[in-house]
């Protein structure tokens, strides 16, 4: 149940600028939310492309991996696979869009030297190797994408609602409550100004 207000010219001034912040507070949210738009849209346009590169990393690291696995044999490449290190030279660096902040993650060198030696190994290892570095270095890539692609979701759905809230309830109760509290405020000046009118008659007639 709304609070009532009581009809004074004070609570008037006071909703007066409650309702100016308002105003200015959704053209600020609505700003906010387009930009997020946009930036959603080009990460999504993004992550599209990205989409269609990693299919072909994939395929080619997979079928590098089955010519290993012919030429050296399953086990093997299985062995020399479990005696790579684990990547950990992942860096993730933060910009802000509007207040959401963003990863970005430094990109990974597809090309190093290989961590296996050369020794009873070939060069369909190699191969197999470095376009699984590719698949590494892309990876890092959906990652951040989508890591953004999900803040920005969240934030735009958030600030919509804020919109939605000063749009649809905030401004129009003000509105509402403005309208009520003048309204009392003419009816009671009216009748100020009837009974200053009667007062004055009824002096002039006792005058006379």
């Amino acid at each position: 149940m709304p609070t009532r207000i009581v009809p004074t010219r004070g609570n008037l001034v006071r909703l007066a600028r409650s309702l100016a912040l308002a105003r200015k507070g959704h053209d600020l949210l609505e700003q906010k939310r387009q930009v997020l738009m946009m930036e959603m849209n080009t990460t999504i346009a993004a992550a599209r492309d990205l989409q269609r590169e990693v299919a072909s990393v994939f395929a080619e690291a997979y079928e590098a991996l089955q010519r290993a696995n012919v030429s050296l044999g399953i086990d093997t490449v299985d062995e020399i696979a479990h005696a790579i290190p684990e990547e950990k030279g992942f860096v993730v660096r933060l910009h802000s869009v509007m207040g959401v902040e963003i990863p970005d993650v430094d990109p990974i060198e597809p090309k190093t030297a290989p961590a296996f030696s050369f020794w009873e190994t070939s060069g369909s290892m190699d191969v197999a190797y470095l376009a699984f570095r590719k698949v590494l270095a892309i990876l890092a890539r959906c990652a951040e994408v989508e890591n953004a692609v999900y803040r920005l979701a969240v934030q735009i759905r958030r600030t919509h609602r804020r919109v939605n809230a000063l749009e649809k309830v905030v401004i129009p109760s003000s509105l509402s409550s403005m309208a009520s509290i003048s309204s009392v405020l003419e009816e009671g000046e009216r009748e100020d100004f009837v009974r200053m009118k009667t007062a004055k008659k009824n002096q002039a007639e006792g005058g006379e």
